[in-house]
C-alpha cells in the first residue's frame, strides 16, 4: 500500500467518525425530547380534565376558608387560596401562594373576580393560561367544599 492510499483510508475513517458523533447527538436529543413531551402531554391531559362541579354555591356557610391544590402529577400548578364567604356568597378570593412557574402569565385576579361575579366555578378561563386557570379554580373549589360542610 502506498503512502497516498494509506492517508486516503485514514481520511475516510475520520469522516465516518465525524458523522457518527452528530448522529448520536441527534438521536439522543430526539429520545430525550420524546420522553419529555410524553410527560408534558400527560400533565396537560390531567389539567384539562379537572372536574369543577363539586360546589353548590347556594349552600355556602359564612366564614373564611383556605384551599389548596397540589398541582397535578408533577406539582407544576400547585397553589393555595383564601376565600371569604359572607351572607352565603363568595365575597373575596386571594391567592395565598403558588408554585406555578407560569403564574405571572395568569391574571388570577380577573379569574377570581369572574368567580365572585358569577358565584360559580363555571367561568371563562384566562386566554393562553387555560390549564393554570383550571388549577386555580380547583383550589377555589377545594376551599368551598369546606364551606358547604360547616
Amino acid at each position: 500500500m502506498t503512502v497516498k492510499e494509506n492517508i486516503k483510508g485514514k481520511r475516510k475513517s475520520k469522516a465516518k467518525g465525524c458523522l457518527i458523533v452528530p448522529l448520536f447527538v441527534v438521536v439522543t436529543a430526539v429520545g430525550v425530547g420524546g420522553i419529555g413531551w410524553s410527560k408534558l402531554s400527560k400533565e396537560h391531559q390531567e389539567a384539562a380534565s379537572l372536574p369543577l362541579n363539586a360546589v353548590d354555591f347556594s349552600k355556602l356557610n359564612d366564614g373564611a376558608y383556605h384551599g389548596s391544590y397540589e398541582g397535578g402529577m408533577y406539582k407544576w400548578r400547585a397553589n393555595e387560596c383564601d376565600i371569604t364567604v359572607a351572607n352565603g356568597r363568595v365575597t373575596d378570593i386571594q391567592l395565598a401562594g403558588s408554585e406555578d412557574p407560569g403564574a405571572e402569565n395568569t391574571d388570577y385576579v380577573m379569574l377570581y373576580e369572574r368567580v365572585i361575579e358569577a358565584q360559580s366555578l363555571q367561568v371563562d378561563t384566562i386566554s393562553g393560561a387555560t390549564l393554570t386557570s383550571k388549577a386555580y379554580l380547583q383550589c377555589v373549589e377545594n376551599a368551598l367544599i369546606q364551606a358547604q360542610h360547616e
